[in-house]
């Protein structure tokens, strides 16, 4: 059973970068979708991105699109969300997950995006 655990956030200024991981513990992470997703208190979870693990493919929801990239490294079974130009609606708490409602998700990792 995989599990995912992220990490990397933190307070950022707007315009700022952080680099989100999302290590998986117990099986590889190949041949699969792993999908992003936040939320902020009050409101559900919100798709972000998704990658392909073993092609690579990706895609991104409009709000984050050539802002926010994703990627992989199989090798350590960690994905990546690398955020630039932050702003302080992507204030939320960050998770990965293997699947798309995001039930598989992990305690996810706090982003604020504050002057």
């Amino acid at each position: 059973q995989v599990q995912l655990v992220e990490s990397g956030g933190g307070l950022v200024q707007p315009g700022g970068s952080l680099r989100l991981s999302c290590a998986a513990s117990g099986s590889t992470l190949r041949n699969r979708w792993i999908y992003w997703f936040r939320q902020t208190p009050g409101k559900g979870l919100e798709w972000v991105s998704k990658i392909y693990t073993s092609s690579g493919e990706t895609a991104y929801a409009e709000s984050v699109k050539g802002r926010f990239t994703v990627s992989r490294d199989n090798a350590k079974n960690t994905l990546y969300l690398e955020m630039s130009n932050l702003k302080s609606e992507d204030t939320a708490v960050y998770y990965c997950a293997k699947d798309l409602a995001g039930a598989t998700r992990g305690q996810g990792t706090q982003v604020i995006v504050s002057s």
